[in-house]
Protein backbone atom coordinates (compact mmCIF):
# COMPACT_ATOMS: atom_id res chain seq x y z
CA UNK A 1 0.00 0.00 0.00
CA UNK A 2 2.17 3.24 -1.19
CA UNK A 3 1.58 6.64 -0.49
CA UNK A 4 -0.25 8.33 -3.89
CA UNK A 5 -1.26 12.10 -2.53
CA UNK A 6 -0.45 13.99 0.22
CA UNK A 7 -3.28 17.00 0.49
CA UNK A 8 -2.08 19.87 3.17
CA UNK A 9 -5.12 22.17 4.18
CA UNK A 10 -4.33 25.25 6.54
CA UNK A 11 -7.18 26.35 8.57
CA UNK A 12 -7.73 28.98 10.71
CA UNK A 13 -10.53 27.70 13.22
CA UNK A 14 -11.66 30.35 15.60
CA UNK A 15 -11.76 29.92 19.30
CA UNK A 16 -14.39 29.94 21.50
CA UNK A 17 -15.73 33.84 21.86
CA UNK A 18 -14.21 33.58 25.69
CA UNK A 19 -10.87 31.86 25.09
CA UNK A 20 -10.42 34.46 22.30
CA UNK A 21 -9.84 37.66 24.44
CA UNK A 22 -7.51 35.18 27.13
CA UNK A 23 -5.46 33.89 24.27
CA UNK A 24 -4.71 37.08 22.78
CA UNK A 25 -1.65 37.33 25.24
CA UNK A 26 0.14 34.13 24.57
CA UNK A 27 -1.65 31.14 22.43
CA UNK A 28 -3.89 32.87 19.77
CA UNK A 29 -1.98 31.13 16.54
CA UNK A 30 -2.94 27.63 17.82
CA UNK A 31 -5.88 28.85 16.07
CA UNK A 32 -3.60 27.88 12.91
CA UNK A 33 -3.88 24.30 11.98
CA UNK A 34 -2.83 21.97 9.11
CA UNK A 35 -4.72 19.11 7.74
CA UNK A 36 -2.56 16.41 6.49
CA UNK A 37 -5.24 14.16 3.50
CA UNK A 38 -3.11 10.73 2.81
CA UNK A 39 -4.28 8.59 -0.30
CA UNK A 40 -2.86 5.78 -0.76
CA UNK A 41 -2.61 3.20 -4.05
CA UNK A 42 -5.48 1.30 -2.43
CA UNK A 43 -7.87 3.84 -2.19
CA UNK A 44 -7.89 4.69 1.49
CA UNK A 45 -7.80 8.22 2.69
CA UNK A 46 -6.42 8.82 6.17
CA UNK A 47 -6.71 12.37 8.05
CA UNK A 48 -4.16 14.14 10.60
CA UNK A 49 -3.31 17.47 12.15
CA UNK A 50 -0.86 19.62 12.90
CA UNK A 51 -0.70 22.84 14.97
CA UNK A 52 2.19 24.86 12.67
CA UNK A 53 3.16 26.73 15.80
CA UNK A 54 3.11 24.43 18.65
CA UNK A 55 3.60 20.70 17.25
CA UNK A 56 6.99 18.95 17.66
CA UNK A 57 7.34 18.43 13.74
CA UNK A 58 5.67 20.39 10.77
CA UNK A 59 5.37 19.02 7.68
CA UNK A 60 7.74 20.37 5.09
CA UNK A 61 7.67 20.05 1.46
CA UNK A 62 11.14 17.91 1.85
CA UNK A 63 8.80 15.30 3.85
CA UNK A 64 6.00 15.10 1.31
CA UNK A 65 8.66 14.75 -1.69
CA UNK A 66 9.99 11.60 0.37
CA UNK A 67 6.85 10.35 1.66
CA UNK A 68 5.38 10.01 -2.27
CA UNK A 69 5.59 6.51 -3.40
CA UNK A 70 6.66 5.25 -0.17
CA UNK A 71 4.81 2.18 1.56
CA UNK A 72 3.03 3.87 4.33
CA UNK A 73 3.74 0.81 6.17
CA UNK A 74 7.16 1.88 6.01
CA UNK A 75 6.96 5.54 7.51
CA UNK A 76 4.44 4.65 10.29
CA UNK A 77 7.07 4.99 13.41
CA UNK A 78 8.91 7.68 11.61
CA UNK A 79 8.27 10.78 14.14
CA UNK A 80 10.46 13.09 11.66
CA UNK A 81 8.11 13.01 9.03
CA UNK A 82 5.83 15.30 10.82
CA UNK A 83 2.32 15.26 13.30
CA UNK A 84 0.13 15.41 10.75
CA UNK A 85 1.37 12.98 8.52
CA UNK A 86 2.02 10.17 10.75
CA UNK A 87 -1.20 10.64 11.86
CA UNK A 88 -2.51 10.49 8.76
CA UNK A 89 -0.33 6.87 8.28
CA UNK A 90 -1.68 5.40 11.21
CA UNK A 91 -5.32 6.60 9.98
CA UNK A 92 -5.41 4.97 5.95
CA UNK A 93 -3.23 1.71 8.10
CA UNK A 94 -5.89 1.28 10.25
CA UNK A 95 -8.65 1.77 7.51
CA UNK A 96 -6.94 -0.69 5.55
CA UNK A 97 -6.37 -3.37 7.86
CA UNK A 98 -10.07 -3.17 9.49
CA UNK A 99 -8.63 -2.04 12.48
CA UNK A 100 -8.70 0.95 15.40
CA UNK A 101 -5.47 2.63 15.67
CA UNK A 102 -5.21 1.56 19.02
CA UNK A 103 -4.17 -2.06 17.82
CA UNK A 104 -1.44 -1.31 15.83
CA UNK A 105 -0.12 0.65 19.13
CA UNK A 106 -0.63 -2.07 21.16
CA UNK A 107 -2.75 -3.78 23.22
CA UNK A 108 -5.45 -1.49 24.73
CA UNK A 109 -5.51 -1.63 28.94
CA UNK A 110 -8.54 1.11 28.63
CA UNK A 111 -11.41 2.25 26.31
CA UNK A 112 -11.54 5.62 27.95
CA UNK A 113 -9.39 8.13 28.47
CA UNK A 114 -8.82 10.66 31.32
CA UNK A 115 -8.78 14.40 29.57
CA UNK A 116 -8.36 17.86 31.54
CA UNK A 117 -10.19 20.96 30.24
CA UNK A 118 -7.18 24.10 29.54
CA UNK A 119 -6.76 27.55 30.11
CA UNK A 120 -3.68 29.68 29.89
CA UNK A 121 -3.32 32.57 32.62
CA UNK A 122 -5.59 35.03 33.27
CA UNK A 123 -8.15 36.58 36.08
CA UNK A 124 -10.07 34.57 38.77
CA UNK A 125 -13.80 35.52 36.76
CA UNK A 126 -12.26 34.02 33.60
CA UNK A 127 -10.64 30.52 35.56
CA UNK A 128 -13.91 30.12 37.45
CA UNK A 129 -16.33 30.94 33.80
CA UNK A 130 -14.08 28.39 32.00
CA UNK A 131 -14.19 25.61 34.83
CA UNK A 132 -18.05 26.03 34.76
CA UNK A 133 -18.22 25.42 31.19
CA UNK A 134 -15.95 22.26 31.88
CA UNK A 135 -18.07 20.81 34.23
CA UNK A 136 -21.25 21.57 32.18
CA UNK A 137 -19.03 19.38 29.04
CA UNK A 138 -18.37 16.77 31.08
CA UNK A 139 -14.62 17.76 32.49
CA UNK A 140 -13.36 17.07 35.75
CA UNK A 141 -10.21 19.04 36.21
CA UNK A 142 -8.75 22.08 34.87
CA UNK A 143 -5.31 22.21 34.28
CA UNK A 144 -4.19 26.06 34.61
CA UNK A 145 -0.90 28.25 33.95
CA UNK A 146 -0.43 30.30 36.77
CA UNK A 147 1.74 33.97 36.46
CA UNK A 148 3.42 35.83 39.09
CA UNK A 149 1.05 38.59 37.28
CA UNK A 150 -2.13 36.91 39.00
CA UNK A 151 -3.48 36.77 42.13
CA UNK A 152 -2.95 32.49 42.27
CA UNK A 153 -5.21 32.71 45.67
CA UNK A 154 -8.01 34.10 44.18
CA UNK A 155 -8.18 32.14 41.30
CA UNK A 156 -8.14 28.86 43.02
CA UNK A 157 -10.98 30.38 45.62
CA UNK A 158 -12.77 31.65 42.19
CA UNK A 159 -12.51 28.00 41.04
CA UNK A 160 -13.65 26.35 44.34
CA UNK A 161 -16.91 28.61 44.59
CA UNK A 162 -17.68 27.91 40.78
CA UNK A 163 -17.34 24.46 40.27
CA UNK A 164 -18.33 20.74 42.51
CA UNK A 165 -16.65 18.92 45.23
CA UNK A 166 -14.97 16.96 42.79
CA UNK A 167 -13.17 18.98 40.42
CA UNK A 168 -9.71 19.19 40.29
CA UNK A 169 -6.94 21.97 39.28
CA UNK A 170 -3.40 21.24 38.05
CA UNK A 171 -0.98 24.44 38.03
CA UNK A 172 1.98 24.44 35.65
CA UNK A 173 3.90 27.27 36.40
CA UNK A 174 6.59 27.05 33.90
CA UNK A 175 9.42 27.34 36.08
CA UNK A 176 8.00 30.97 36.64
CA UNK A 177 8.40 30.27 40.56
CA UNK A 178 12.38 30.53 39.97
CA UNK A 179 13.81 28.43 43.22
CA UNK A 180 12.53 26.50 45.99
CA UNK A 181 12.74 29.44 48.76
CA UNK A 182 10.44 31.26 46.77
CA UNK A 183 8.53 28.47 45.09
CA UNK A 184 7.83 26.19 48.61
CA UNK A 185 5.93 28.34 50.75
CA UNK A 186 3.63 29.60 47.76
CA UNK A 187 3.17 25.84 46.67
CA UNK A 188 2.20 24.78 50.42
CA UNK A 189 -0.22 27.37 51.08
CA UNK A 190 -1.78 26.62 47.14
CA UNK A 191 -1.91 22.64 49.00
CA UNK A 192 -4.34 23.69 51.37
CA UNK A 193 -6.90 23.92 48.60
CA UNK A 194 -8.49 20.34 48.35
CA UNK A 195 -9.35 21.23 44.43
CA UNK A 196 -5.39 21.90 44.04
CA UNK A 197 -4.29 18.26 42.84
CA UNK A 198 -0.88 18.75 41.66
CA UNK A 199 1.93 21.23 40.01
CA UNK A 200 4.07 20.89 37.16
CA UNK A 201 7.58 22.60 36.55
CA UNK A 202 6.68 25.06 39.77
CA UNK A 203 10.67 25.90 39.44
CA UNK A 204 13.85 25.59 36.26
CA UNK A 205 13.51 21.48 35.68
CA UNK A 206 17.48 21.65 35.59
CA UNK A 207 17.53 22.52 39.08
CA UNK A 208 17.68 19.13 40.32
CA UNK A 209 18.25 19.98 43.85
CA UNK A 210 15.57 22.73 44.28
CA UNK A 211 13.07 20.50 42.53
CA UNK A 212 14.07 17.12 44.96
CA UNK A 213 13.61 19.80 47.83
CA UNK A 214 9.76 20.76 46.80
CA UNK A 215 9.16 17.26 46.22
CA UNK A 216 9.69 16.41 49.69
CA UNK A 217 8.20 19.71 51.02
CA UNK A 218 4.68 20.13 49.23
CA UNK A 219 1.65 17.57 50.21
CA UNK A 220 1.03 17.22 46.06
CA UNK A 221 2.86 15.32 43.48
CA UNK A 222 5.24 17.07 41.05
CA UNK A 223 4.86 16.60 37.04
CA UNK A 224 7.91 17.41 34.99
CA UNK A 225 8.72 17.17 30.81
CA UNK A 226 10.47 13.24 30.57
CA UNK A 227 13.74 14.32 29.46
CA UNK A 228 14.79 17.27 31.75
CA UNK A 229 16.64 16.23 33.66
CA UNK A 230 17.09 13.37 31.71
CA UNK A 231 15.21 10.04 32.49
CA UNK A 232 17.77 8.25 34.84
CA UNK A 233 18.59 11.74 36.86
CA UNK A 234 15.18 12.38 37.20
CA UNK A 235 14.49 9.11 38.65
CA UNK A 236 17.50 8.70 40.96
CA UNK A 237 17.17 11.86 42.53
CA UNK A 238 13.67 11.34 42.88
CA UNK A 239 12.60 14.94 41.85
CA UNK A 240 9.11 14.34 40.86
CA UNK A 241 6.04 12.01 40.91
CA UNK A 242 5.39 11.42 37.27
CA UNK A 243 5.87 13.23 33.18
CA UNK A 244 4.81 15.42 31.11
CA UNK A 245 4.97 13.41 27.70
CA UNK A 246 4.63 14.23 24.05
CA UNK A 247 6.04 14.20 20.36
CA UNK A 248 5.87 11.63 18.06
CA UNK A 249 4.78 7.81 18.14
CA UNK A 250 7.81 6.54 18.53
CA UNK A 251 8.54 9.23 21.10
CA UNK A 252 5.88 8.64 23.17
CA UNK A 253 5.54 4.77 23.34
CA UNK A 254 8.85 4.59 24.27
CA UNK A 255 8.79 6.88 26.85
CA UNK A 256 5.35 5.81 27.96
CA UNK A 257 7.19 2.25 28.70
CA UNK A 258 10.18 3.82 30.84
CA UNK A 259 7.71 5.79 33.31
CA UNK A 260 5.59 2.58 33.28
CA UNK A 261 8.92 0.44 34.33
CA UNK A 262 9.58 2.59 37.02
CA UNK A 263 5.94 2.78 37.96
CA UNK A 264 5.62 6.72 37.32
CA UNK A 265 2.21 8.19 36.61
CA UNK A 266 2.01 11.07 33.10
CA UNK A 267 -0.04 12.71 31.20
CA UNK A 268 0.19 13.10 27.69
CA UNK A 269 0.17 16.47 26.01
CA UNK A 270 -0.60 16.77 22.85
CA UNK A 271 -1.94 19.84 21.61
CA UNK A 272 -4.92 19.85 18.46
CA UNK A 273 -8.55 19.76 17.68
CA UNK A 274 -10.72 16.99 16.92
CA UNK A 275 -8.29 14.78 15.66
CA UNK A 276 -5.47 15.50 17.78
CA UNK A 277 -7.03 14.51 20.84
CA UNK A 278 -8.32 11.42 19.13
CA UNK A 279 -5.04 10.29 18.66
CA UNK A 280 -4.04 10.82 22.14
CA UNK A 281 -6.74 8.73 23.51
CA UNK A 282 -4.91 5.93 21.15
CA UNK A 283 -2.24 6.10 22.64
CA UNK A 284 -3.29 6.62 26.16
CA UNK A 285 -5.28 3.29 25.59
CA UNK A 286 -2.35 1.17 25.47
CA UNK A 287 0.17 2.91 27.81
CA UNK A 288 -0.43 1.60 31.17
CA UNK A 289 0.30 4.41 32.81
CA UNK A 290 -1.51 7.21 31.05
CA UNK A 291 -3.31 7.97 34.03
CA UNK A 292 -3.13 11.72 34.64
CA UNK A 293 -6.07 13.61 32.33
CA UNK A 294 -4.27 14.20 28.61
CA UNK A 295 -3.87 17.78 27.44
CA UNK A 296 -5.09 18.45 24.20
CA UNK A 297 -6.46 22.11 24.62
CA UNK A 298 -9.75 21.33 22.14
CA UNK A 299 -11.84 23.55 24.30
CA UNK A 300 -10.47 26.35 22.99
CA UNK A 301 -11.90 25.48 19.71
CA UNK A 302 -15.47 26.38 18.70
CA UNK A 303 -15.57 23.35 16.35
CA UNK A 304 -13.98 20.15 16.46
CA UNK A 305 -13.75 19.76 12.51
CA UNK A 306 -15.20 16.37 12.85
CA UNK A 307 -19.05 15.24 12.05
CA UNK A 308 -19.54 14.02 15.80
CA UNK A 309 -18.04 16.67 18.20
CA UNK A 310 -15.39 15.14 21.18
CA UNK A 311 -17.58 14.16 23.70
CA UNK A 312 -16.71 13.91 27.38
CA UNK A 313 -18.29 11.94 30.32
CA UNK A 314 -17.21 12.02 33.97
CA UNK A 315 -13.59 13.70 32.64
CA UNK A 316 -13.10 10.62 30.59
CA UNK A 317 -13.31 10.63 26.39
CA UNK A 318 -14.00 7.26 24.82
CA UNK A 319 -11.49 5.18 22.72
CA UNK A 320 -13.03 4.81 19.06
CA UNK A 321 -13.41 1.18 17.97
CA UNK A 322 -13.86 1.32 14.12
CA UNK A 323 -11.06 1.64 11.95
CA UNK A 324 -8.44 3.91 11.84
CA UNK A 325 -8.74 6.57 14.19
CA UNK A 326 -12.40 5.90 14.37
CA UNK A 327 -13.43 9.25 13.71
CA UNK A 328 -15.42 11.10 10.60
CA UNK A 329 -13.55 14.82 9.38
CA UNK A 330 -16.44 17.31 8.76
CA UNK A 331 -15.33 18.68 5.17
CA UNK A 332 -17.77 21.88 4.80
CA UNK A 333 -16.02 22.87 8.30
CA UNK A 334 -13.03 22.03 6.65
CA UNK A 335 -13.88 24.00 3.86
CA UNK A 336 -15.48 26.91 6.01
CA UNK A 337 -12.59 27.51 7.86
CA UNK A 338 -9.70 26.56 4.98
CA UNK A 339 -7.43 29.48 4.76
CA UNK A 340 -6.31 31.02 1.28
CA UNK A 341 -3.89 29.83 -1.03
CA UNK A 342 -0.98 32.69 -0.54
CA UNK A 343 -1.18 32.02 3.12
CA UNK A 344 -0.24 28.02 2.84
CA UNK A 345 2.16 28.94 0.17
CA UNK A 346 3.78 30.63 2.38
CA UNK A 347 4.18 27.78 5.06
CA UNK A 348 5.21 25.43 2.71
CA UNK A 349 7.89 27.82 1.82
CA UNK A 350 9.17 27.16 4.87
CA UNK A 351 7.52 31.22 6.09
CA UNK A 352 5.52 30.05 9.17
CA UNK A 353 2.02 31.85 8.70
CA UNK A 354 0.97 33.91 11.69
CA UNK A 355 -1.97 36.33 12.83
CA UNK A 356 -0.07 39.91 13.25
CA UNK A 357 0.51 40.14 16.86
CA UNK A 358 -2.12 41.82 19.10
CA UNK A 359 -1.54 45.24 19.63
CA UNK A 360 -1.78 45.35 23.54
CA UNK A 361 -0.54 46.92 26.72
CA UNK A 362 -0.99 44.63 29.42
CA UNK A 363 -0.32 46.52 32.81
CA UNK A 364 0.96 44.87 35.89
CA UNK A 365 -0.68 46.28 38.90
CA UNK A 366 1.05 45.28 42.28
CA UNK A 367 -0.68 45.72 45.85
CA UNK A 368 1.57 48.23 46.91
CA UNK A 369 0.38 50.43 44.11
CA UNK A 370 3.32 50.29 41.16
CA UNK A 371 2.76 49.37 38.03
CA UNK A 372 4.65 48.24 34.67
CA UNK A 373 3.42 48.20 31.56
CA UNK A 374 4.74 45.04 29.17
CA UNK A 375 4.37 44.34 25.35
CA UNK A 376 4.08 40.33 26.22
CA UNK A 377 3.44 38.16 29.26
CA UNK A 378 6.26 36.37 29.33
CA UNK A 379 8.49 35.11 32.29
CA UNK A 380 10.78 38.43 32.40
CA UNK A 381 7.75 40.05 33.97
CA UNK A 382 8.01 38.39 37.01
CA UNK A 383 11.52 40.77 37.80
CA UNK A 384 9.61 43.64 37.83
CA UNK A 385 7.47 43.76 41.39
CA UNK A 386 6.23 41.47 43.79
CA UNK A 387 5.30 38.98 41.94
CA UNK A 388 2.60 36.02 43.56
CA UNK A 389 0.95 38.64 45.76
CA UNK A 390 -2.60 39.00 46.77
CA UNK A 391 -4.23 41.04 45.06
CA UNK A 392 -1.15 41.48 41.78
CA UNK A 393 -3.66 41.34 38.71
CA UNK A 394 -3.42 42.48 34.79
CA UNK A 395 -5.36 45.22 32.81
CA UNK A 396 -4.96 44.43 29.02
CA UNK A 397 -5.85 47.70 27.05
CA UNK A 398 -6.42 47.84 23.59
CA UNK A 399 -5.08 49.81 20.67
CA UNK A 400 -7.67 52.93 20.51
CA UNK A 401 -5.79 55.00 17.99
CA UNK A 402 -4.71 57.62 20.56
CA UNK A 403 -1.29 59.52 20.61
CA UNK A 404 -1.00 58.09 24.55
CA UNK A 405 -1.20 54.64 23.48
CA UNK A 406 0.69 54.50 20.59
CA UNK A 407 3.48 56.46 22.49
CA UNK A 408 3.66 53.61 25.65
CA UNK A 409 3.07 50.96 22.97
CA UNK A 410 6.49 51.81 21.19
CA UNK A 411 8.14 52.11 24.76
CA UNK A 412 7.23 48.97 25.75
CA UNK A 413 8.35 47.16 22.59
CA UNK A 414 11.89 47.62 24.34
CA UNK A 415 11.69 47.19 27.67
CA UNK A 416 8.76 47.14 30.73
CA UNK A 417 7.74 50.66 31.77
CA UNK A 418 7.31 50.97 35.30
CA UNK A 419 4.84 53.17 36.88
CA UNK A 420 4.86 54.58 40.83
CA UNK A 421 2.48 56.28 42.61
CA UNK A 422 3.10 60.07 43.37
CA UNK A 423 3.68 60.74 47.37
CA UNK A 424 2.50 64.36 46.95
CA UNK A 425 5.94 65.52 47.81
CA UNK A 426 8.43 66.96 44.94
Amino acid sequence: MKIVDIERILLDVPFTERQQRITRRTVYNWSLLELCRVTTDTGHVGWGETVPHYTHQRVTDTIVERALGAPAAQLLYDDSIGAGLQMALFDVMGKALQVPVYRILGTAVRQATPISWWCSHSGPEDWAAESTEAVQSGYTGLKTKPRPWWDVFAQVEAVSKATPDHFRIDMDPNGTLDNAATAIPILRRLAEFDRVAMFETPIPQKDILGNRQIRRSVARPIAMHFGSPPFLTAVREEVCDGFVINGGASRVLREGILAAEVAMPFWLQLVGNGLTTTWAAHLGAVLSHATWPTISCINLYSHHLLTQPIAVQGGYQSVPDKPGLGVEVDIAAVERYRVSADALASVQAGQLYAHPPPRLINTIHYPDGDSVHVAQLGAASVHHGPGWSSGVHVVTREDDDSKDFADLYQRVQYAPVSDRPSNGTE
